[in-house]
């Protein structure tokens, strides 16, 4: 085929501008590759005046994303703006309709409203790829689509965003506490213009959720994930837990139990010697489990120009290839949407507390703990200088609703002094 596959983007920040310059540069490379000519026809961008470093005369200017996802000469429309409603959702739709495949790196948009543009695409017999929106220059969603679809996957998990992984090994090689580190990290241009959807776990939690729906062939759930961020993770918690040989991870696991599907982001802690403790700064990694391959551990850049331009590049070059897939690798119409299932799965806890300096303060919170059915495994009482001891525990496994139950009653021991931190400690 000679046929070039014309390419309209939408949005030209880091990822756009990314992909114009991998087109414009390898055009001939890519043409070898693909057994046709990659070419872009026109471009859609807030402000058309801005430099923005690589020529754009070359293609037709739209204002309107809408108006680009329209046009006659686009077959692919690339969807790199962002955000879940607005232009985004209605140039998508709209690319849809006027039988136009697409790409996108928008995490966001797929978490809300995957099963009803898969739907929409499907039925008009086009298709919408999304590498770029999980774990930039990863290939985990071609994994789990092609590479592994033959296994039946147990469990998905990984360090999905980049900011946090960065935020707390900094926290650890440096002693600087969270609120320096976050600063630093905002002075960089790590996070995003709302630092929530960072270190709230949302950003990854959107992320998590379409991983959940290839792994285990259900709809989009993002509202199931069980979410929590970084924010309440102190200097002491990763240098008590590093004493016990543990590394503090924002780490996002699903997998599918006897009770439903388990979708979860939130701080946990692993080994220090393994694959994921070991990871450091900016970079993500995923972890794969199926029935036939045991384990595969991808690990890569998870942000950034040339890695999420490289995902997207990887999704247009199979549409030039003709491979066509179902979005979430099963067609959408057969997709049911999971029984949810919040964090049923047993595990051993990291328990921090600060003990008021009075007799029997040990002794009353390891009852309470035991009549919730928690045994302790380890227990460590640091020198102190206050009025509190910090105290660390290491439960056997337990489930986190016992945990919780065994949480709302130390309040009223008399004896515990602010809100105890509960980390799950996961197996890797």
């Amino acid at each position: 085929m000679t046929t070039p596959l014309r390419l309209g983007i939408a949005g030209l920040g880091t990822v756009g501008i990314g992909v114009v310059k991998i087109i414009r540069q390898k055009a001939t490379f890519l043409a070898e590759r693909a057994g046709r000519p990659v070419v872009i026809t026109a471009v859609s961008a807030r402000s058309k005046g801005k430099d923005r470093g690589v020529p754009l005369s070359d293609y037709a200017w739209e204002d309107d994303p809408v108006a680009l996802a329209q046009r006659d000469d686009v077959d692919v429309f690339i969807e790199v703006m962002g955000g879940h409603d607005g232009p985004a959702k209605d140039a998508t739709e709209a690319a849809i309709a006027a039988g136009k495949d697409v790409v996108t790196a928008n995490k966001a948009l797929l978490a809300h409203h995957g099963h009803a543009l898969a739907l929409s695409a499907e039925a008009a017999g086009r298709v919408i790829r999304f590498e770029a929106a999980v774990a930039g220059g990863i290939p985990v969603i071609k994994a789990l689509t092609e590479g592994l679809a033959g296994n039946e996957i147990t469990r998905v998990m990984g360090v999905m965003n980049g900011t946090c992984n960065y935020i707390l090994t900094r926290m650890q090689s440096s002693g600087l506490p969270y609120a320096d580190v976050f600063a630093e990290a905002e002075g960089l241009g790590f996070l995003e213009a709302d630092p929530n959807l960072d270190v709230g776990g949302i950003d990854a939690g959107h992320k998590l959720s379409l991983l959940a729906a290839i792994a285990f062939g259900t709809q989009v759930d993002f509202d199931a994930v069980e979410l929590e961020g970084i924010q309440n993770i102190t200097i002491e918690d990763i240098q008590r837990a590093a004493d016990m040989g543990y590394r503090i991870k924002l780490l996002g696991v699903c997998q599918m139990t006897g009770r439903g599907l388990e979708q979860r982001m939130s701080p946990c802690l692993v080994p220090d010697n393994s694959p994921l403790g070991q990871l450091e700064g900016g970079t993500n990694m995923c972890v794969l489990e199926g029935d036939q391959v045991e384990q595969v551990v991808m690990r890569g850049p998870g942000a950034g120009m040339g890695p999420t331009a490289s995902a997207v590049m990887g999704d247009v070059m199979d549409i030039a290839r003709g491979i066509r897939i179902p979005v979430f690798g099963k067609p959408a119409h057969i997709l049911t949407k999971a029984k949810p299932a919040r964090a049923v799965t047993p595990a051993p806890y990291y328990l921090r507390l600060a003990l008021e300096d009075k007799p029997g303060a040990l002794a009353k919170v390891a009852t309470v703990l035991g009549e919730a059915g928690i045994s302790i495994d380890r227990m460590r009482q640091y020198d102190h200088k206050e009025e509190t001891a910090p105290v660390l525990i290491v439960t056997h496994k337990t489930t986190r609703a016992a945990l919780d139950t065994a949480l709302e009653v130390m309040p009223g021991l008399g004896v515990v002094a602010g809100t105890p931190v509960a980390l799950r400690i996961e197996r890797v």
